[in-house]
């Protein structure tokens, strides 16, 4: 079994919002990866007084100890259990009612001998190759399917986070985990898998660089550090770039559109695991 990661701050004025994990036991019939990418709320505007990156340590802390002992609970309930976790840990000094509260997107994989089961929530990417080299993207789209208009007003957008005909986060409310994209696949037929922040997401979804498939293989042949490198020698250059409003670009499975940058460089993270 092989497993890496690698993840960059966006800003070295800012703390990485991104958090990750990979729990192997020394068994090896098994394992876990997760990877969340925290939401940035304007300065002060979170009703928090912990703030992201405490958020996204404490959820994905709770999401990696729960899905490695707690086997008798499907991805769905771990979630659930881990949000109102994080929420029951700052409740008391926080308002969790915010509609900007602390919040994450979520991709986790847990494997063990005969299967692989999946969650993503918002705009975390999470891929599994199968052992002809085949890639499927497990995406969540409703942010994506979010008009541009509206994701470049924070008013706007607000009306639409967590609620029913926009998307969801993992924030404080236990009961988003039902709306998170799930599913299971033999073991067999998964020989490696990957998650990725929507900063890693870019090569594809941004840049155009290549489909979903082109990209695992940078995994495969450069690890995680590599397809940071290369994204972030895209955004260098300037590729890509309209600067239209917060979000990333919509969600095509091929070579993305090159819209909806809001920021010349995003936190980035992504975890490679080979079955």
């Amino acid at each position: 079994m092989r497993t890496e990661a690698a993840t960059l701050p966006g800003s070295p004025e800012r703390p990485n919002e991104d958090w990750m994990a990979a729990a192997l036991p020394a068994s090896g019939a098994g394992g876990v990866v997760v990877v969340l990418d925290g939401v940035t709320p304007p300065a002060g505007e979170d009703g928090c007084v912990h703030g992201v990156p405490w958020f996204t340590a404490r959820l994905g802390g709770a999401l990696t100890e729960l899905s490695a002992s707690r086997s008798d609970l499907t991805l769905s309930e771990i979630l659930a259990l881990a949000i109102r976790r994080t929420a029951d840990a700052h409740r008391s000094t926080c308002d969790l009612s915010h509609v900007r509260t602390p919040q994450a997107t979520v991709a986790l994989a847990r494997w063990d001998a005969t299967t692989v089961e999946h969650l993503v929530l918002s705009d975390a990417a999470l891929l599994l190759q199968s052992p002809d080299g085949a890639v499927r993207a497990v995406l969540d789209d409703r942010l994506g399917r979010v008009p541009d208009e509206i994701l470049c007003s924070l008013e706007a957008t607000d009306r639409l986070r967590n609620r029913e005909g926009g998307f969801f986060t993992a924030a404080a409310d236990p009961s988003v985990a039902a709306r998170a994209v799930t599913g299971t696949s033999p073991r067999a037929e998964v020989r490696a898998l990957a998650a990725l922040s929507d900063g890693a997401t870019r090569w594809v979804e941004l840049f155009g660089e290549g489909d979903w498939t082109d990209l695992f293989g940078v995994l495969d042949k450069e690890g995680p550090a590599g397809l940071l490198r290369r994204v972030r020698a895209l955004e260098a250059r300037g590729e890509g770039a309209t600067g239209r409003g917060p979000g990333p670009a919509p969600r095509t499975g091929g070579t993305g559109p090159r819209t909806r940058r809001w920021k010349l460089h995003d936190d980035a993270t992504a975890v490679y695991a080979e079955l």
